[in-house]
């Protein structure tokens, strides 16, 4: 059985998983097999009722995801590209026991709900979830598509990898290479 399967290589210690937006729905759909995933919750239609895709002001928060150590307190630009990123807690999860790996903010660091500077209305910005162990987060927003400077649609000049790189980094040192 597929689901068997799943809780298999999620049981497993020697393993983590990154979810990006439709993986991000796939995991939180997944959080019931999930170990330390429970709080989860679904992520459905953005409040603003259509697709957005553009770059948005996000805050790497303090917690125990692998991808996230060394940058916590970040805030950053990244790539939106989504229509279901609302992290709906109505369906499932619960939001005081939910581990918050990031969230948008605005031009002055504060958790946005609103929109634009939020894209999708998630209550306190929320956008990424991790789990105790920091082996599992699933995030919203496209870190991938801005790992390099070049890759933004401003970067001021700026060439080479951006800060987006070290979550990449932090992963592979997990790894131990």
């Amino acid at each position: 059985m597929l689901a068997d399967a799943f809780a298999a290589f999620f049981a497993r210690p020697d393993v983590f998983a990154l979810g990006v937006c439709n993986g991000c729905q796939m995991m939180a759909a997944l959080a019931a097999l999930i170990p330390g995933a429970e709080a989860w919750p679904r992520f459905t239609r953005n409040r603003s009722e259509q697709f957005e895709a553009r770059l948005s002001q996000v805050e790497v928060l303090e917690s125990p995801s692998i991808f996230f150590q060394g940058i916590a307190g970040a805030r950053l630009p990244i790539a939106v590209a989504h229509g279901e990123g609302f992290a709906d807690f109505s369906q499932r999860g619960d939001p005081a026991r939910v581990i918050a790996a990031m969230r948008y903010v605005d031009a002055h660091g504060q958790p946005v709900e609103t929109y634009p500077a939020n894209p999708n209305g998630s209550v306190g910005g929320l956008t990424a979830v991790t789990t105790a162990d920091g082996r599992y987060t699933a995030l919203m927003p496209h870190a991938e598509r801005v790992f390099r400077w070049e890759q933004m649609s401003w970067s001021g000049g700026r060439r080479g990898p951006s800060a987006w790189q070290r979550m990449f980094e932090s992963a592979r040192r997990r790894l131990g290479g």
